[in-house]
């Protein structure tokens, strides 16, 4: 009694927050359980009805009514139009909707803060909720019990019209059958669009309500989000009782965990959930049947059967060519023809494949003579980030496991560095081939968890492993520094016995170096029979499996050395910039790199490092010229990219790398094969790997 007595208004507090995340996770559950829409902008709906709420209170209850009417009107718009964006991606899985949510999210962020201001808004609530009432002999605010009732109120009657009413059995029946909901006469479309706006009438309605407890100001959509995604995961989307007992508890390790074990509470929550996502992924196990015909050819041993037979049939003669068998006689299958001169050169495909690398090199090598220290710093920066995209690109385009937590062996490589160049270790070479094994290590402890999920599953898997990572680096503080990062550390030198590197034009030059080493072994492995390996795994998994091939270790062996790539590309992020923070290593990052992956083609390695410049312009450079707007800017290019170029940079050549008919020539809008899950990437046909 008395340990309760003691903690007994945080646990209150618990209860009060937790019923605010479940009404927000509510609407989540509606986006995404129902209407399939993986929303990264539900918090920003609720920032609408926070921010709105707090426009309009004034201290009275009409001002209060007035702001929840306006609030959950002005976010259920929101919602409706949420419907209309995502409406074209249907059939592109949830990879190209998560991109789209979060670029409207920094647009929406930018335009509120451009409307109500930078701050944190004052929020007035009537004088009656305004005052303590006395609670088992403690004061507590009398407004956190009212929305404890009205929480409960609003939850129930949610449950109420889903379960017992007309609409809420069309909103089940189009989740289970649309099919059948159309053959009813009701309109699929129609019930998708009332879905997502009655998603966003319940996060704005949780926003006025919560904005007392949650106050609309920067960070709040996206501690809002993250703790929604929380919930969501560890209640499920079956159950509103499990949502609402898993909100609680979320609740309370956030209010009563804090009190009673401040040290672990950062870590609960999102190792809670990857640990749930993780033993829900192994009742998912990938297929290996394939029918009544039983399992396909081994496509990997098809294609080297058809290499050894072209191999025996090839004519005698100079290797590579087409010479006679003997003297006198015409090269075998031309007959007493004589071939004619095509014009073209030998190895005219090895040139085209390898002219965009050519271009690219001869361009970073001239950008230290065409630009001013500044720019070339944001050169290197963009090379840094440009390593981390390819590493996502190998997981997402070649292995199929699409990550929003790449930045966590990323972070693992650069504070690495850091702390080698603090201990006196700071020789280039020995820097990067430590931070890569550092990262590999962590890859490899973290990919059990990873590569058993597929589609979705692994975008929130690699999310919790990404914000787990996050919370080490805020509390680590003696290896990290904490909110402050890292800096005044030596200065890194290129080679032993050299100088520290000072100069942008040194420092940009180094990392042009090691990122031509990393992209030139990255190219080599996945044009290797490793890399084909891989490539088969991802678009024909369950024929590898039956075949006995152990598609467990191929994707771990890939995600192993995934992060050993991020982890160099860390170590050359803390090398330009001369400073760390936990800003370089977030979730926004793991956004980015995904983006720039998006930007270049998910199977090309060059795209990636084009998507990874173009961000970091836009970001850095032409965000300069209008300062402020810089989320805006990035937003609008995440929303470009997933419209304008659904294959990316490597589409616009006309190849098949990133279709989604895997280049097999099947119609728009056919269905996914069943070897893929939805999300996921689509094969790349024959194995080929883009520069």
């Amino acid at each position: 009694m008395d340990l309760l007595d003691a903690h007994l208004i945080p646990a209150v507090d618990g209860v009060a927050f937790g019923l605010l995340l479940f009404v927000v996770a509510a609407g989540l559950i509606l986006a995404f359980g129902t209407a399939g829409v993986l929303n990264l902008s539900h918090g920003t709906l609720y920032a609408i009805g926070a921010y709105t709420g707090a426009e309009l209170s004034d201290g009275t209850w009409g001002g209060l009514a007035l702001g929840l009417a306006a609030g959950t009107a002005a976010a259920c718009v929101a919602g409706a139009g949420l419907s209309a964006a995502t409406a074209p991606l249907a059939r592109r899985g949830h990879l190209a909707q998560a991109l789209l949510t979060f670029g409207l999210a920094l647009i929406g962020g930018d335009l509120l803060i451009q409307l109500f201001g930078a701050d944190e808004l004052p929020v007035r609530v009537p004088e009656a909720l305004d005052s303590s009432v006395t609670l088992l002999g403690h004061r507590y605010p009398a407004y956190r019990l009212c929305f404890i009732v009205m929480a409960v109120l609003l939850a129930a009657f949610g449950t109420w019209v889903l379960t017992r009413t007309r609409m809420g059995a069309a909103v089940r029946a189009a989740a289970d059958d649309p099919q059948m909901l159309a053959a009813t006469g009701h309109n699929p479309r129609a019930v998708h669009t009332g879905v997502l706006a009655a998603a966003g009438a319940l996060a704005g309605a949780a926003g006025v309500l919560g904005a007392p407890i949650i106050g609309p100001g920067p960070g709040t959509s996206e501690n809002v989000l993250m703790l929604s995604l929380v919930v969501v995961v560890l209640g499920g989307l079956r159950s509103l009782w499990a949502t609402f007992f898993a909100a609680v508890a979320v609740g309370e390790v956030q209010t009563l965990g804090v009190s009673l074990v401040p040290d672990l509470a950062p870590y609960l929550l999102f190792a809670a959930m990857a640990a749930v996502l993780v033993l829900r992924s192994r009742f998912a196990e990938p297929a290996t049947a394939h029918g009544p015909e039983g399992p396909a050819p081994d496509p990997v041993a098809r294609l080297r059967a058809h290499l050894a037979g072209r191999l025996r049939r090839r004519p005698r003669g100079t290797p590579g060519t087409a010479g006679p068998d003997r003297a006198g006689a015409a090269p075998r299958g031309y007959g007493n023809r004589v071939p004619k001169w095509t014009g073209r050169l030998p190895g005219g495909t090895a040139w085209r494949q390898a002219a965009p690398l050519l271009v690219l090199l001869v361009v970073l090598i001239s950008l230290p003579a065409l630009l001013d220290a500044y720019s070339i710093s944001l050169a290197g920066s963009a090379l840094a980030l440009g390593l981390l995209a390819v590493s996502v690109t190998i997981l997402t385009g070649y292995a199929g496991l699409p990550t929003l937590g790449q930045t966590a062996p990323f972070a693992v490589g650069a504070y690495a560095t850091a702390n080698l160049a603090e201990a006196g270790w700071t020789v280039g070479p020995v820097q990067i081939v430590l931070s890569a094994l550092a990262a590999a290590v962590f890859s490899g402890v973290v990919g059990p968890a990873v590569i058993r999920a597929r589609g979705t599953t692994v975008l929130m898997i690699t999310l919790a492993i990404g914000e787990l990572t996050g919370a080490v680096v805020n509390q680590l503080k003696s290896v990290t520094g904490g909110a402050d990062g890292l800096v005044g550390f030596p200065a890194t030198r290129a080679l032993w016995g050299g100088e520290g590197m000072l100069e942008e034009s040194e420092l940009y030059n180094y990392a042009l170096v090691v990122a031509v080493v990393a992209v030139s072994v990255t190219l080599l492995v996945l044009r290797s029979p490793a890399g084909k390996l891989l490539t088969g795994t991802r678009g024909a998994e369950a024929r590898m499996r039956a075949s006995g091939h152990p598609v467990g270790r191929y994707l771990l062996v890939a995600h192993i050395c995934a992060g050993a790539l991020a982890g160099v590309g860390g170590s050359l992020m803390v090398t330009v910039q001369q400073y760390l923070s936990p800003a370089d290593v977030g979730f926004e990052i793991a956004a980015f790199a995904l983006l720039a992956v998006v930007i270049g083609g998910t199977t090309s390695v060059i795209g990636a490092l084009l998507g990874a410049g173009l961000i970091v312009a836009t970001r850095d450079w032409v965000a300069g010229s209008w300062p402020g707007h810089g989320p805006l800017l990035l937003g609008v290019l995440f929303v470009a990219t997933v419209y304008v170029l659904p294959r990316g940079l490597a589409g616009l050549r006309g190849g098949n790398d990133d279709r989604n008919d895997g280049g097999k020539g099947r119609p728009s809008g056919a269905p996914v094969p069943e070897d893929r899950p939805p999300s996921a990437p689509a094969p790349n046909p024959a194995g080929k790997v883009s520069p």
